[in-house]
């Protein structure tokens, strides 16, 4: 490499930096510009002294710019003049604690509704009786029409009804079981605001026909300590057990032909033990020779129940306290 040349200033840079990567530290590298400047000064011609001076500048430049991008710190200063090898520092001992997570809300307490504040009249639980069940198929058609299994269907419907119009449904049976008839009488007595009705498919009649029954009148007698017998529990309802008997019949009628216009009487034993006004529904027939027959009877009587309950509604009064029923002392009606 000539000098003289004229070569960039990057030459002499790289010249100045060879010579100096033999010092130690820092320090020493700014000391020893004093050594090479004049090193390279005896090289040049007076003639291109101002050229060099550019070069030295150059190359004190590339000197400096280290320092200038060099960490800051104490720490790094020393580390750079004393070699290394040192033991760093100890971290500090301090322990760092985390700031606490913000808490998280306590869950807000379940609020339930206040009891009914219904009047005590008012009618708001129909209590839905699928007849028979479990080992009680009831009427049996020749086609294997089973009775238990039909009302069960219909009762589903009836329910979908009633629920619509804003009653509370409660099923003495939901499944193919067979409850007695003082634990399906017991249901509906158990009801504040209740009608209980109950379903039931003939074994004979005209197909395609529905009929409501009532109790037959019964002797009202109370004991000594002032309850009705358990088996006389519909006699304080009779009245209101056929006034909505005659509703519901009535809408019946208008829906399926052949339907009487009005309610009828009979010894029907699911009735005479319950406390709230009652009635059977009956429908024709287990004879026919589709199923698929009384299927589609379903929905006509399920809205022909539920606007008979919605119309009987305000004509509702529930019993007094002492006309309610002594319970059961043996197990009438366990078995059918």
């Amino acid at each position: 490499m000539y000098q003289g040349d004229g070569l960039p200033a990057v030459s002499f840079a790289f010249q100045i930096s060879a010579e100096l990567r033999r010092r130690l530290s820092r320090f020493d590298m700014l000391l020893d510009v004093r050594i090479v400047w004049p090193k390279l000064s005896e090289s040049t011609s007076e003639n291109k002294s101002r050229e060099y001076l550019l070069h030295a500048a150059a190359g004190a430049l590339v000197l400096l710019l280290p320092l200038l991008f060099l960490p800051s710190g104490p720490e790094n200063i020393s580390a750079r003049t004393s070699g290394l090898g040192q033991t760093p520092p100890a971290a500090s001992s301090t322990k760092v604690i985390p700031a606490p997570l913000p808490s998280t809300p306590a869950p807000a307490a379940k609020v339930f509704p206040p009891p009914s504040t219904l009047p005590p009249n008012a009618l708001n639980v129909i209590v839905l009786d699928a007849a028979h069940g479990g080992t009680d198929p009831g009427a049996r058609g020749t086609g294997g029409i089973r009775e238990s299994e039909v009302v069960l269907q219909f009762a589903t419907q009836i329910r979908r009804a009633l629920e619509s119009q804003g009653f509370q449904v409660v099923q003495t049976r939901l499944g193919d079981e067979n409850p007695s008839f003082d634990d399906r009488s017991a249901m509906a007595n158990a009801q504040r605001g209740a009608v209980f009705i109950t379903l039931h498919i003939s074994s004979t009649g005209l197909p395609g026909t529905a009929r409501v029954y009532v109790n037959a009148d019964l002797p009202r007698q109370t004991e000594a300590n002032g309850l009705l017998p358990w088996d006389q529990a519909q006699a304080p309802f009779l009245d209101l057990s056929r006034k909505l008997g005659d509703t519901v019949q009535g809408l019946l009628a208008q829906r399926f032909k052949g339907s009487p216009s009005d309610s009828q009487t009979a010894e029907v034993r699911q009735l005479r033990t319950t406390a709230a006004p009652a009635i059977a529904v009956e429908i024709s027939s287990v004879s026919v020779e589709r199923r698929e027959d009384l299927d589609r009877m379903a929905p006509g009587v399920a809205d022909a129940i539920a606007r008979g309950v919605v119309a009987f509604k305000p004509s509702y009064v529930v019993a007094t306290p002492a006309a309610a029923p002594a319970a059961p002392t043996s197990p009438t009606g366990a078995t059918r």
